[in-house]
């Protein structure tokens, strides 16, 4: 190579973005951050926390959860909206923040649909419907009729306003015509412990949350809300079983980022997410605690992300929802 080639090639490196030689170091700069929306302990928190190490392991770089709690999701998600689209912060979005939330306010502090990069599915589930154990209903049909002799006296707990526990009480309320006053709290441990003490009398949240108060006897399941029987508690019945398809709900948990990243390092995520997932440890882990393991790449997962917002909206809408 002669002297004026090498003068060319240089000036033509010289052209090219900073962006494009960090992106081609990624990750090998600095850690990974995995913000989490919510306090530890919570189904989230649990699906951040079964993917860290292998995905960690995956990438070869620590990946490392940082908890940012507060307004159902929303202050974490908000903060994603801020950060450079460098694949170095992610976040593990669930249904509330992106899906409901942003909706029930009325200056919205994003746009899930708009501001996000939707980068892999990890999985989703069923929501388990609980009471305590005490209580004289068998399953949610008797606790529905219960709950009609009691006007203005029965309460449903949730993780806070515009959690997917708040929206799953709202849809009881519709569909069965029910008057039950919600109760927010602040994350789903609360919520579970005012529940096992009576101050509430209904909780429908995730399986990793409620499933092990229910196989210990604390709690009494009532139903689950997927289109299938939930093989952690196999003779739970589904609402469609009891009559009440109206009441179908599943959450999701997946990794998003910050909109703009580029697609090269998006399909990276994705192809180690897909190995991640398909590991029979995590699987078994997340089967273990009643949560379905669920790969969806960048375009199946935004597909449906757009279908859960266009689902809850309506909700929110035909009750006349808002939380501000």
């Amino acid at each position: 190579m002669n002297k004026r080639q090498l003068l060319q090639l240089a000036g033509l490196a010289a052209a090219l973005p900073t962006a494009v030689f960090a992106q081609a170091a990624w990750p090998a700069a600095k850690p990974i951050r995995l913000i989490v929306g919510y306090p530890p302990g919570g189904g989230i928190d649990f699906a951040a926390r079964t993917i860290q190490q292998p995905l960690q392991d995956a990438l070869r770089q620590q990946v490392v959860v940082d908890y940012k709690p507060g307004a159902s999701g929303m202050i974490a998600a908000t903060e994603l909206t801020h950060v450079a689209p460098d694949g170095y912060t992610l976040l593990l979005a669930n249904t509330g923040p992106f899906a409901i939330a942003p909706h029930l306010q009325s200056k919205p502090p994003y746009d899930p649909l708009k501001q996000f990069t939707y980068i892999a599915q990890v999985s989703e589930g069923s929501y388990v419907v609980a009471t305590r154990a005490d209580h004289p209903a068998r399953d949610l049909k008797e606790f529905i009729a219960w709950a009609r002799t009691q006007p203005g006296k029965v309460n449903f707990a949730s993780g806070g306003n515009g959690t997917s526990t708040h929206l799953n009480g709202e849809l009881v309320n519709q569909v069965a015509g029910l008057d039950m006053t919600h109760v927010p709290y602040k994350g789903s441990a609360p919520a579970v412990q005012d529940l096992m003490g009576g101050q509430t009398q209904l909780l429908i949240d995730a399986g990793t949350v409620l499933t092990p108060q229910v196989r210990s006897g604390k709690l009494k399941a009532l139903a689950v809300t997927g289109p299938r029987r939930d093989p952690a508690l196999p003779d739970v019945p589904t609402v469609r079983e009891l009559g009440l398809p109206g009441i179908e709900a599943v959450g999701f948990q997946g990794l998003v980022g910050p909109a703009g990243m580029p697609r090269e390092l998006v399909e990276r995520l994705a192809a180690e997410v897909e190995k991640v997932v398909a590991s029979a440890a995590v699987r078994e882990k997340l089967q273990g605690a009643g949560s379905e393991p669920r790969f969806r790449g960048p375009v199946e997962f935004t597909a449906f992300v757009k279908a859960e917002n266009d689902k809850w909206t309506r909700l929110i809408r035909e009750r006349k929802l808002h939380a501000d």
